[in-house]
């Protein structure tokens, strides 16, 4: 089982949760996670304790945002298409994908996107502005190119199954 289909299960994506996860406002308004916790532990000295609870709630956020949209009402977009070629991308240990999706790429863009987090940490710890957009964009930029390369492989694998292709409507 891959990496990702452990995560996924840990966010409780089933047939239902990914096709609300599809809705390209579940996909746009996850971008806002990494900046609330930001904001949220930087005001660690301001508001105390209270500065937990909102990390708190920026996670809870991250958890909930799969579930609470609902289905799409097209799917012939980027973002619900980034979400379906991830879905396909999960499976890959049993799945068959094209040799050209088979590449070192996304582990590169994965450590990328890891990296900005780490930007991240360090500007949380510093109160580092400059450190934090570094982190955001490294993170965001490395995050939207796999999203990208998702949207590839779902236009690539669509027509090899039935099931792929009706998740596109």
């Amino acid at each position: 089982m891959t990496f990702e289909k452990r995560l996924s299960k840990l966010f409780q994506l089933d047939d239902t949760t990914w096709m609300r996860h599809a809705n390209p406002l579940s996909v746009w308004t996850r971008y806002s996670v990494l900046p609330f916790i930001i904001l949220a532990c930087w005001s660690r000295e301001t508001l105390g304790t209270w500065s937990a609870f909102l990390v708190m709630l920026s996670v809870l956020w991250m958890f909930l945002n799969p579930l609470i949209f609902s289905k799409p009402k097209s799917t012939k977009n980027w973002a619900s298409k980034s979400v379906l070629g991830e879905r396909i991308y999960l499976n890959r240990d049993k799945l068959e994908i094209p040799l050209h999706h088979r590449t070192k790429l996304y582990h590169l863009l994965h450590l990328l996107s890891l990296l900005g987090v780490g930007i991240c940490i360090y500007a949380i710890i510093y109160y580092s502005v400059w450190a934090a957009l570094l982190g955001i964009a490294l993170t965001y930029l490395s995050k939207s190119w796999f999203l990208d390369r998702m949207v590839w492989l779902y236009e690539d694998m669509k027509e090899s199954d039935e099931k792929f292709k009706s998740w596109e409507y």
